[in-house]
């Protein structure tokens, strides 16, 4: 069933790994792991009609300030959610749907379980069934969904760019994404997707060339050089190979290490990851794994996802 809406605040759809209709409930997993029950999926594990569900979602900044909205929004509060919308648009086999997921589903479930005054038995059995496992496994289970393929999938993309960048700096100099394998290495531990969604090497290497600038380093260190960066062919970058890039000189790689470690890591990396998860590309959970796997020390940022 079709059930998109415009939607201004995502320019891009996700895509679905996996769907299935588990006891009359549609469910599933986006390519990025991230568990969601459809539109109908949810109202119907609500107890209540989709177009409910519908209007309140398209509607939402309208609703959010009535008494059934304000209560819902109180509880995604309380969650640490304040997206502007509730669903992420997404795409099943080139049909657009709404995408609802834990937050926002366990918010939506218990208002209507407890909060409301017509309580749903759909929304208070489907409490019970979620307070004996999470959310995530209760989904995974029923889609059938193995994380840990996803995790070789993540080696098989870090290691088949690595492969293709392999001779393509010219001596004597580095390239950003060969020396960050200290970052990526963590992060497919902690269990984030490394795919052509999820590119830490970008982040860094513009954080990078803005420091070398204002930081004028080019005149203690070198100038750097030109180089083409290329993705592997099932990258849908690799439409623009290849790609021009910057290599710095080896000269620098000392205070770039110690850049990436003792700047971008503490100070920049947690705004990273904060937007992948609002952008739905990886959960806060594994999010805040991430973080923790690269120092026992907590980020000079205080920043925490939750």
């Amino acid at each position: 069933m079709n059930n998109s809406i415009s939607n201004p605040f995502q320019p891009d759809l996700f895509h679905v790994e996996k769907q299935i209709e588990h006891n009359g409930i549609e469910m599933g997993v986006l390519e990025n792991g991230v568990p969601y029950l459809s539109e109908s999926g949810l109202a119907r594990m609500c107890g209540i009609d989709r177009k409910v569900l519908n209007r309140l979602a398209i509607n939402w900044d309208e609703e959010k300030l009535k008494p059934r909205g304000a209560q819902i929004y109180k509880l995604l509060a309380d969650s640490n959610y304040f997206e502007p919308t509730l669903y992420l648009k997404s795409d099943h086999k080139g049909v657009e749907i709404n995408a609802y997921t834990e937050p926002v589903c366990l918010a939506i479930l218990e208002y209507y379980a407890f909060d409301t005054d017509e309580k749903r038995d759909e929304a208070i059995n489907a409490f019970r069934i979620l307070a004996k496992t999470t959310f995530r496994l209760f989904i995974y289970k029923a889609v059938g969904y193995a994380p840990n393929q996803k995790a070789l999938d993540s080696w098989k993309h870090f290691h088949d760019r690595v492969d293709m960048t392999m001779d393509s700096v010219q001596l004597g100099y580095f390239s950003v994404f060969r020396e960050i394998a200290v970052m990526i290495v963590p992060m497919i531990r902690a269990g984030i997707i490394i795919s052509d969604k999820v590119l830490p090497d970008i982040s860094v290497g513009k954080a990078w060339s803005t420091h070398w600038e204002n930081e004028g380093l080019g005149q203690q260190y070198g100038d750097r050089v030109k180089y083409d960066h290329e993705y592997p062919s099932y990258y849908p970058q690799a439409k623009s190979n290849p790609q021009p890039s910057f290599a710095y000189p080896d000269s620098a790689l000392g205070i770039f290490r110690q850049w990436l470690r003792q700047n971008y890591i503490v100070n920049k990396f947690p705004n990273y990851l904060i937007g992948q998860t609002k952008k739905g590309k990886m959960p806060s959970v594994v999010a805040n794994k991430a973080i923790e796997a690269f120092s026992k020390e907590k980020p000079k940022t205080d920043k925490k996802l939750k």
